[in-house]
């Protein structure tokens, strides 16, 4: 697909499934074959936070998700550790020169190993400039495993700055998209509604008004909300609903 498609596909895209479907066929025509991209709103000067609150986004095999994602291995990987750091786009190159000059943390070189036995071993990692200071995300690309790095590092040379320009498009999108339906999140269209108001900080009398509804709605509605949620306050799910992006997006047709 041209770059001009493709970019074009991805603004139009209203769901994040979509978006990553056509990145992934995107990325296959550069020779990587394989991505992992997280994303967090809740990193902290220790780290990268909880991983519950993390967006992953992956299609490697579930093999390599159980232990990377979910084991929590990715929190050592040494392109994490470099993408918390940095911003642009690294080889993995770096890796090499680290364990030559013997720099390498134990749970490093344990996630070394992990990847180099599931053919995660030739690549690039882009870390992406952070929206805010507690926000972080990056893309690992992986590519084919009968790729060499010094391949990889030759492909870059030639096409570096168009996969780094349409994966920082692709970031920005997914980062501005829902990532669930209100239903998936045991919500209604109204109840998104009223925590939208009560966000921007109207009153249940100035909610009851805006939607034309008694206030003692207003707070049926509030209360369903947080029994959706899962939470004990109005602002807990708030905060929930706008780490979902689900706060103030834009209407689709």
């Amino acid at each position: 697909m041209k770059t001009e498609r493709f970019l074009s596909e991805i603004i139009q895209a209203d769901l994040i499934r979509d978006v990553w479907e056509l990145h992934v066929s995107k990325m296959r025509e550069y020779n990587f074959d394989r991505l992992v991209y997280g994303f967090t709103h809740f990193s902290t000067d220790n780290g990268l936070g909880d991983p519950n609150d993390f967006t992953f986004l992956t299609n490697h095999s579930t093999d390599y998700i159980n232990g990377f994602i979910n084991d929590g291995l990715f929190k050592d990987a040494p392109m994490t550790n470099w993408a918390q750091a940095n911003n642009g786009a690294c080889s993995w190159t770096h890796i090499a020169k680290r364990m030559q000059n013997a720099t390498l943390s134990p749970g490093e070189l344990a996630t070394i190993a992990f990847n180099q036995k599931h053919d995660v071993k030739a690549g690039y990692t882009i870390s992406f400039k952070a929206p805010s200071l507690r926000s972080k995300g990056a893309i690992g690309l992986t590519a084919p495993k009968d790729m060499s790095q010094q391949e990889v590092d030759e492909n870059w040379k030639e096409f570096g700055d168009e996969i780094l320009l349409i994966n920082n498009v692709v970031h920005l999108k997914i980062i501005a998209l829902p990532l669930e339906t209100p239903a998936a999140l045991n919500l209604t269209k109204r109840q998104i509604q009223v925590l939208q108001w009560v966000s921007d900080g109207k009153t249940l009398q100035d909610v009851s008004i805006l939607l034309n509804i008694s206030p003692a709605t207003v707070e049926k509605h509030l209360r369903l909300a947080r029994q959706g949620l899962g939470v004990e306050t109005t602002a807990q799910a708030i905060m929930k609903t706008v780490r979902q992006n689900q706060i103030h997006i834009t209407k689709r047709s």
